[in-house]
């Protein structure tokens, strides 16, 4: 029976070959990925809105009117004797040319059957016109501005308390993510870029910087990176040919008309195409680099194990990511679309029906298009970081905070056998 005459120590071999084989992985990843951040990069400065955009032009109010705010200081009863329609509460206001006296402001019934209470802080729609006609003052929204800040402020604390400088890390990322849709996607669209090309565009830059700036630039989370654009492009070839063989329109919310009228040359399935796109990108980014860092773990913990059965266990982590993240994404829509699925359930017309009505059809795509990429991104990422994890130093240990992690997914590597 053939055997080994080698007296080195478990594990020395590969030590004596990990250096060669980093460079030549760091080499491979180095050819697949400056193409891609190159071609990111000259394609946001081709497209990059130049001039003066739409954003802002149209006024949030009338000729004359102004938004005021104020303090909700009194809610009178409508049903009561005597009460009249012109005056359901009464509001302190803070701004404006009458601040700090109080006026009766109307408010819609629908407002008040959900809450509305003394201290409320709200923004009033002030119209001079109708100074002699009633009340000037219309409710407009309510001041949301403190509790809101309030929640970011405990988001950052929360995350910067739990995962420390890699969680400062991810909020920049996310801050640039964020700044990628708002200074570059949302106005190139509207300058008349193809939605779809913008889409591609602004994911890839997304990906580049939410990745690389949580996780560091690495081996590991390149190969993430990796798997993520694979699944992108699985996810974006899924949605043009769902939304175009579906015959999804994108005209069946009241927005998307709105933005037909204002942009009569935007193609509305194009846009939705383009929101598929970047909806399955968060969940990409997280099954990926996930993954990634399970089969760098189980490496980690035992050096000698082989490619395949680094692949083979970290396949079995990813089955149990796969069966929980594809209920999330479709918890997420019906979660948040719970009053359009209860207004659609009125309606007398069988289950099936239902489901392929166009707003919720168009939903159901998003989220089959999105599982898809997300469910192939995870064997293509196991097996690229299976093939490169061996390039890291075997035995090296990992950090402290990684530790857990490691032996978490040996723990669930070992219940799935």
């Amino acid at each position: 029976m053939p055997h080994s005459h080698s007296h080195l120590p478990a594990g020395a071999e590969n030590a004596s070959l990990a250096p060669a084989e980093a460079r030549r992985a760091r080499w491979i990843l180095t050819a697949l990925v400056v193409p891609l951040l190159v071609g990111t990069v000259v394609a946001l400065v081709a497209m990059w809105p130049r001039g003066e955009t739409p954003i802002g032009s149209v006024p949030l109010a009338g000729t004359g009117m102004t938004i005021e705010a104020g303090t909700v200081v009194e809610v009178v009863d409508a049903t009561a004797p005597g009460a009249t329609t012109d005056g359901q509460v009464r509001v302190e206001l803070s701004s404006g040319s009458n601040a700090g006296q109080v006026a009766p402001v109307q408010v819609p019934p629908e407002i008040m059957a959900n809450g509305m209470e003394v201290g409320d802080r709200v923004r009033l729609m002030f119209s001079p016109s109708a100074m002699g006609t009633g009340s000037p003052y219309v409710f407009w929204d309510f001041e949301r501005t403190a509790p809101v800040g309030w929640l970011a402020l405990l988001y950052a604390v929360v995350v910067l308390a739990v995962a420390r400088w890699r969680g400062l890390a991810a909020m920049v990322g996310l801050a640039g993510s964020l700044g990628v849709i708002v200074v570059f996607v949302i106005p190139a669209i509207m300058l008349g870029q193809p939605p779809l090309l913008v889409a591609l565009v602004g994911s890839s830059a997304m990906m580049f910087l939410s990745l690389y700036l949580a996780h560091g630039v690495s081996i590991r989370t390149t190969t993430a990176l990796l798997g993520t654009f694979v699944g992108l492009g699985i996810t974006v070839a899924l949605a043009a040919w769902g939304t175009r063989s579906a015959n999804l329109t994108g005209t069946s919310s009241e927005q998307s008309l709105i933005l037909l009228g204002t942009f009569p040359n935007l193609s509305l399935t194009d846009l939705l195409l383009c929101g598929m796109v970047i909806a399955g990108l968060g969940a990409l980014n997280d099954v990926t680099i996930t993954q990634a860092s399970a089969v760098w773990e189980l490496h980690a913990a035992n050096p000698a194990v082989p490619r395949r059965r680094l692949f083979t266990r970290g396949m079995r982590i990813g089955r149990d990511h796969i069966a929980s993240t594809v209920y999330t994404l479709a918890f997420a829509y019906v979660g948040t679309a719970l009053p359009v699925l209860m207004a659609a359930a009125l309606m007398d017309r069988a289950a099936l029906d239902t489901l392929m009505a166009g707003e919720i059809a168009e939903e159901v795509v998003r989220t089959l298009v999105s599982s898809i990429g997300l469910v192939l991104a995870i064997p293509v990422t196991t097996g690229i970081a299976a093939a490169l994890v061996r390039t890291s130093r075997p035995g090296t240990r990992s950090r402290p905070h990684e530790d857990e992690l490691g032996r978490s997914a040996e723990v669930s590597a070992a219940a799935a056998r």
